[in-house]
C-alpha cells in the first residue's frame, strides 16, 4: 500500500488523462524525465500572464515581482537540499552544466599533472566525459572504482587508487540511472577527504526520490535537474560548499554575473550570481521552485516509500517472464526505483516498440552509461523507472507486454 493515495496525485497531471493507441497511459520513464503537475504548469503560466520581466535588473514592478519569485525559488532548492545558505546555490540549465561547471571553474584550477580524479564504472556520460577533459587538459591521472556483476561498486579498489597520486576529486553517483543502484555515498566522502579531495555528486537521480542533505552526505559539490523532479527542462542546480565557490573563478562570463567593467578590467559579482551569466530560465527556475514545492507537500519520505514497493512488485512480477534478465543489485533496498532488464532473443529497441503499442512507455538503449553496458555484456537494456504517479496495475500492463512480446517473436 502507497503511504499516499496515488491516484488522487495522478489526478493533479494533466497527460495522465490521455490516451495511447486507444490505452491509457503508463508511463515508467520518469529516470528519464518526470511528467509534469498542474501546480508546475500553472506557476509558469501566471508568471507570463501577469509579472514576467527580467530579474536583478528593472526597479519596476513587474520586475520586483518576478525577481522575488526567482530568488523564492533558490531559498525553495536550499531548504530542499538542507544547504547552510542560499549563496551556495548556483542555478544551471539540468545537472550535466552543474558537473561541467564544477569541472570546469574548480578543476582547472586546482589540478595538475600528478593528482588523481577518481569516478566510477557507473556513471552516466554526464559524470564521467566532462572528468576525461579535464584528466586531457590539466595532465591529472583519471582512475574509476568497478562495480561486480550486480552492478554494486567493488569499494576494495580504494585503497589501490589511493597509492597512485595525489586524490583531489572523487566524482560519484548517488543513484544509477541504469541499474538504479543506490551508492554508499557518505563512505566515499569520509574517504575522498581523508585523501584531502573534494566530493562531487551527481544527484539527478536520487534528488526527485529521498530526502537530501548534502551536509549529512558529506557532499561539497552536489548537482541535480529540474526536469527529472517534476519540472520544466531547462533548469537546474548546482550546490557547492560557500568557501569553495568563493574561490573558483566564474564559468560563464558576460552580464549579471560582474560586479564593475573597465575596458581594462573585471571583477566578478557576489555568490551565487558570478555563475549565472546572462539572463537565466526565469520562468524554468520559478516552475522548478513549484515543483519542489509540490514534492515536499507530498514528503520525500513518502516518495520513496511507495518508489520502494513499487519497485519490489515490479522484481517479483518480472521474474514470471521467462528469458527476462534483470540486472542490478539482487537486494530491492539496494536500488532505487529502476529496473533495467533484457528478454532473451529480443532487442531492447524492438520490446520498447511493442510496449509502445499498448501506451506503456520505457526506456531502451544504453542510457548514457555505454561502459555499464559493457561491463555487464549487454549492448543496451530495456528500463522501467517509477515515480509518486507509478501505479501497480501499470507493471502488470507491462509484464502483459513483455508477454505480447514474446508472442509476437513465438518464444
Amino acid at each position: 500500500m502507497s503511504p499516499f493515495d496515488v491516484h488522487a496525485v495522478r489526478a493533479d497531471f494533466p497527460i495522465f488523462a490521455r490516451q495511447v493507441n486507444g490505452y491509457p497511459l503508463a508511463y515508467l520513464d520518469s529516470a528519464s524525465t518526470a511528467q509534469k503537475p498542474r501546480a508546475v504548469i500553472d506557476s509558469m503560466v501566471q508568471l507570463y500572464e501577469t509579472s514576467y520581466a527580467n530579474v536583478h535588473r528593472g526597479v519596476y514592478t513587474l520586475g520586483q515581482e518576478s525577481t522575488a519569485l526567482y530568488e523564492a525559488a533558490r531559498e525553495t532548492v536550499r531548504a530542499f537540499l538542507g544547504a547552510s545558505s542560499t549563496r551556495e546555490i548556483i542555478f544551471t540549465r539540468d545537472a550535466t552544466e552543474a558537473l561541467n561547471l564544477v569541472a570546469y571553474s574548480y578543476g582547472r584550477a586546482n589540478l595538475g599533472p600528478g593528482d588523481v580524479i577518481v569516478s566510477t564504472e557507473l556513471e552516466h556520460h554526464s559524470n564521467l566525459v566532462p572528468w576525461q577533459v579535464l584528466a586531457r587538459e590539466t595532465g591529472a591521472t583519471l582512475r574509476f572504482i568497478h562495480i561486480d556483476d550486480h552492478g554494486s561498486l567493488m569499494l576494495e579498489e580504494l585503497d589501490e587508487i589511493a597509492a597512485a597520486g595525489n586524490v583531489k576529486l572523487l566524482a560519484v553517483v548517488d543513484q544509477s540511472n541504469s541499474l538504479g543502484t543506490r551508492v554508499p555515498v557518505r563512505t566515499l566522502a569520509d574517504w575522498v577527504h581523508g585523501q584531502g579531495g573534494v566530493l562531487v555528486v551527481d544527484g539527478a537521480q536520487s534528488a526527485p526520490h529521498r530526502p537530501i542533505d548534502v551536509g549529512a552526505l558529506g557532499a561539497d559539490f552536489f548537482a541535480f535537474s529540474g526536469h527529472k523532479l517534476c519540472g520544466p527542462s531547462g533548469a537546474g542546480g548546482l550546490y557547492g560548499r560557500r568557501e569553495l565557490l568563493e574561490a573558483m573563478p566564474p564559468f560563464l562570463t558576460g552580464g549579471e554575473m560582474i560586479r564593475s567593467v573597465r575596458l581594462e578590467r573585471t571583477s566578478w559579482n557576489e555568490l551565487p550570481w558570478k555563475f549565472e551569466a546572462g539572463t537565466p530560465a526565469i520562468a524554468e527556475v520559478i516552475g522548478m521552485g513549484a515543483a519542489i514545492e509540490y514534492l515536499t507537500r507530498i514528503g520525500l519520505d513518502a516518495i520513496h516509500e511507495h518508489e520502494a514497493g513499487i519497485t519490489r512488485y515490479c522484481l517479483e512480477r518480472l521474474d514470471e517472464v521467462p528469458g527476462v534478465r534483470v540486472l542490478g543489485p539482487e537486494d530491492p533496498a539496494e536500488r532505487g526505483g529502476v529496473v533495467s532488464f533484457t528478454l532473451e532473443g529480443v532487442h531492447p529497441h524492438d520490446v520498447a516498440e511493442i510496449l509502445d503499442s499498448v501506451a506503456v512507455c520505457v526506456r531502451a538503449g544504453h542510457h548514457c552509461t555505454q561502459p555499464v553496458m559493457e561491463r555487464l555484456g549487454v549492448p543496451a537494456t530495456t528500463r522501467a523507472s517509477f515515480y509518486l504517479y507509478t501505479l501497480p496495475e501499470e507493471i502488470d500492463r507491462l509484464v502483459e507486454g513483455l508477454h505480447r512480446v514474446r508472442r509476437t517473436f513465438r518464444l
